[in-house]
């Protein structure tokens, strides 16, 4: 891999693969994360998406492929790499019975690349940071799910980072947590870190990022701006009338294929293949009395189900 053009991303992964006997849960994926973006990966539960991160992170062995994470290659120079990298993996685990500052000191102190004469300082301002300097004294097992939380970011910001990787930071939140850890990811962002975020929450995904790389079965099956996955090439047509028969009529007249569902005939166009004036026009003209007209882009949801063949949770 070409260390040099690998500056322009945060990770970057080439044929990244992970078996498990005969399986491949992670299936030869090229993986882009540009510098500066917040990045969203997506995809069901069991779609590969921790296994990916494990990789990254040096918990679990590479099969196959290449690793470059800040411009280091992975796990040959992993030693370089991590501490530049805050990760927040599988959910925050705190002594309950101590304060959250006093977690962090301990975390802390067990960092080997760690000043201890400037601890108490920056433990501090990763408490500001996230928004817990008036609940720092307090013992974490009286904590709300949202404020240990954004005590795991803490915990990956004690150092100056480059890339923060969350698996799955607003999983469980009530609405006011995940509002909260929203926010913080987008405070973090404006600083020039990059954020990698794991999520099965569309709704998240759509909310926060600005990239994203969708999974399936252990293969990246989309990968993009948002922007550029969110336009779309085709339009669905969904139109409803009592007058099926000549409806269909006058869709095939001007070269639509629909399929009927009771009194709902749907279809898909390519965009700019006719106006939809011009279908509307044909419909009256047949005498088809329309209850119900739709030409629109289908959703981001609807395109990553046709996609994966699987849903995606988008509400909590």
């Amino acid at each position: 891999m070409d260390q040099s053009r690998d500056q322009q991303w945060a990770i970057h992964t080439v044929g990244l693969t992970k078996s498990f006997g005969s399986h491949n849960a992670v299936d030869a994926i090229d993986l882009r994360v540009p510098r500066g973006s917040i990045f969203g990966f997506l995809g069901p539960n069991g779609s590969g998406k921790t296994t990916t991160i494990r990789m990254l992170m040096g918990l679990a062995n590479i099969s196959a492929g290449e690793v470059s994470m800040l411009g280091y290659s992975i796990p040959t120079e992993i030693g370089k790499a991590l501490p530049k990298v805050g990760a927040l993996v599988e959910g925050p685990a705190f002594y309950p019975y101590i304060s959250g500052r006093d977690n962090l000191m301990r975390f802390d102190a067990a960092d080997r690349f760690a000043d201890p004469k400037t601890r108490s300082q920056r433990v501090d301002a990763a408490l500001a940071k996230v928004g817990l300097t008036q609940a720092a004294g307090k013992k974490v097992h009286a904590y709300s799910l949202g404020m240990k939380q954004r005590l795991g970011i803490a915990n990956a910001l004690l150092q100056p980072r480059d890339l923060l990787v969350l698996d799955e930071p607003t999983n469980g939140l009530d609405p006011q947590g995940t509002r909260e850890v929203r926010n913080l990811i987008r405070s973090l962002a404006l600083e020039g870190i990059t954020i990698f975020i794991s999520s099965h929450l569309l709704v998240e995904i759509e909310q926060m990022c600005t990239h994203l790389a969708v999974m399936s079965q252990g293969k990246i099956v989309a990968q993009g701006s948002v922007e550029e996955l969110s336009a779309s090439q085709t339009l669905q047509l969904k139109l409803v009338t009592a007058d099926t028969d000549r409806a269909l009529q006058g869709l095939e007249s001007v070269g639509i294929k629909a399929v009927v569902d009771g009194e709902v005939l749907s279809a898909l166009i390519p965009a700019g293949q006719i106006e939809p004036e011009r279908i509307v026009q044909v419909l009256v003209e047949l005498g088809v009395r329309v209850k119900a007209f739709e030409l629109a882009a289908p959703t981001l949801e609807d395109r990553f189900v046709l996609l994966t063949g699987e849903g995606f949770d988008v509400a909590r």
